[in-house]
């Protein structure tokens, strides 16, 4: 069933109020998101379709494009951005409102939910200007191209990055654009498409990234290890030096893109990262794959790809390249259906279809480009998994010392006056709470520790508030187990420096009073 009654009026009427206020260009209600569907990791974790289902509103500012997000009814009502024309610092002012965080000098997805931002018309550019996303889930941003994103020197947005994501963001399908910059470091630039603090279930698909120093990384440092699940499929990698991605921790899938001039590196999979690199095109370029700047070693599945002109460095103490015989040293598995192009006819399908104003065109998995049909408008929210692992519902401590006592302690994000160090020190009347509706907590050892169950023991007064969760391993981002309710948890026995629970649904404030952990 749709939205109830009241919801739906009050979305409406919020509209309305800003197509007044702005001159906004409102279509019909319901209408679709964006042409055609997520794919990739995007698709997991209850699927990606931003604004489907909500108002459709037509921006060409960037302030109007946060008028829009104030003037929804709260965070989470579904809008469809329309943009058009040129977004600058002139043209890009901070608005406040219940349902938004903005600021001036950046696009501000923050703290948000169930949003599209989509190019039409004459193309929609976001010159100088990067688009930040901070505890968001389900955003698709689509058919746009941003620029000459700068970090240092003037005008300076968004920390140097064209599309910048971290802390607790979940499920976001960037597609159909184009990430430039005009060189690197020195010249004021960071990455055009950054991962970090507990980024997951991502997909970067038929875009452009080119004349950066960087292309892009999951993991700000080799102990930022809880973002992954990453999809980069139908990109084109154009003059590059390094971070094709960087990957810190996590798991990544790479098919079917074209990289040319990787100048120093290309894919780099370090400090535990999995990456499963298929069917890919590399050309006249560098170490297109392997461990790099670190001996934090990473890991990768490698098929079907093509190397025209490619050069490897000799190994060394912080170097593993990948080839020039490139062979597995992992396995991966993926979780979704998708078909694959040969790479021999990646060069070809991507230069048609990669990048924004291409007509968003796809490739039917015979190396032949198509225009995909319009997504249809849901008429249900996004349903999540139908059969998560149940999680126990007998609180009762495994035998043995809690481990978590005298242990470290951090996390995504944490809502004021709580703390990280209230789930080891065993207290129940002290907690810590997530800054939203979902976050993560772990514990965490100085040298690897034998862990195999956890008790989650919420405050007397919110019991019943953790409704879905997981728990990774903090070292490597892979998923221990995951289920329903807290209380004792069980898994196979696992040796690691750190262990991740994350809250990935919830009802009320979830407060967590202790994070216990035992060895048996």
């Amino acid at each position: 069933m749709g939205r109830p009654v009241a919801r739906r009026l009050q979305a409406a009427v919020a509209a309305l109020a800003l197509a007044a206020a702005t001159g906004a260009v409102l279509s019909a209600p319901e209408a679709a998101a964006a042409t055609g569907s997520a794919t990739g990791y995007a698709t997991q974790n209850g699927g990606t379709t931003g604004g489907a289902g909500g108002q459709t509103v037509r921006a060409t500012t960037g302030t109007q494009i946060h008028e829009a997000l104030c003037g929804r009814a709260d965070s989470g009502t579904p809008i469809v951005i329309e943009v058009e024309g040129t977004i600058n610092h002139g043209n890009t002012t901070k608005v406040s409102g219940d349902s938004c965080s903005t600021a001036a000098g950046v696009i501000e997805l923050k703290q948000i939910s169930n949003v599209t931002i989509v190019g039409v018309g004459s193309g929609a550019v976001f010159d100088q200007l990067g688009i930040h996303l901070r505890e968001a889930s389900n955003i698709i941003i689509q058919n746009v191209t941003v620029r000459n994103v700068k970090k240092s020197g003037s005008p300076t947005s968004n920390g140097g990055d064209a599309i910048g994501m971290e802390s607790g963001v979940r499920n976001v399908w960037v597609d159909h654009t184009t990430l430039e910059a005009s060189g690197g470091e020195s010249e004021g630039y960071d990455g055009l498409f950054d991962m970090k603090a507990n980024t997951q279930y991502v997909t970067l698909s038929y875009s452009i990234l080119r004349n950066s120093g960087r292309g892009g990384l999951v993991g700000s440092s080799e102990s930022d290890l809880s973002n992954g699940f990453i999809t980069y499929h139908h990109n084109l990698y154009e003059n590059i030096d390094s971070r094709a991605p960087l990957l810190r921790g996590g798991i990544a899938h790479i098919y079917n893109n074209h990289y040319v001039k990787l100048n120093e590196s290309g894919i780099n999979s370090r400090a535990g990262a999995r990456a499963k690199v298929e069917n890919n095109y590399f050309e006249d370029s560098k170490d297109v794959l392997g461990t790099f700047y670190t001996d934090e070693a990473g890991y990768w599945q490698v098929s079907g790809n093509t190397l025209d002109n490619v050069t490897w460095s000799s190994p060394g103490s912080t170097t593993n390249p990948a080839g020039p015989d490139m062979k597995s040293t992992t396995t991966v598995n993926i979780p979704y259906t998708y078909r694959a192009d040969t790479a021999g006819c990646v060069p070809d399908v991507v230069s048609r279809t990669a990048g924004a104003d291409k007509g968003l065109k796809v490739s039917d998995g015979n190396c032949t480009p198509q225009t995909p049909t319009p997504t249809p408008t849901p008429t249900d929210p996004t349903p999540g998994p139908t059969d998560p692992t149940p999680g126990p519902t007998d609180p009762t401590p495994p035998t043995g010392t809690n481990l978590s006592i005298g242990a470290g302690s951090d996390g995504s994000s944490k809502a004021a006056g709580t703390s990280y160090g209230d789930l080891r020190d065993g207290n129940p009347n002290t907690y810590w709470s997530p800054a939203g509706p979902t976050g993560s907590a772990s514990i965490k050892w100085a040298s690897a520790t034998a862990i195999s169950s956890v008790v989650i023991r919420e405050t007397a007064d919110s019991t019943g508030a953790v409704k879905t969760w997981r728990l990774l391993n903090g070292d490597t981002g892979a998923e221990l187990t995951s289920g329903e309710g807290a209380g004792a948890i069980s898994f196979p026995r696992t040796s690691l420096r750190k262990i991740t629970f994350e809250i990935t649904g919830s009802t009320g404030t979830p407060r967590i009073a202790e994070f216990e952990t035992y060895a048996g």
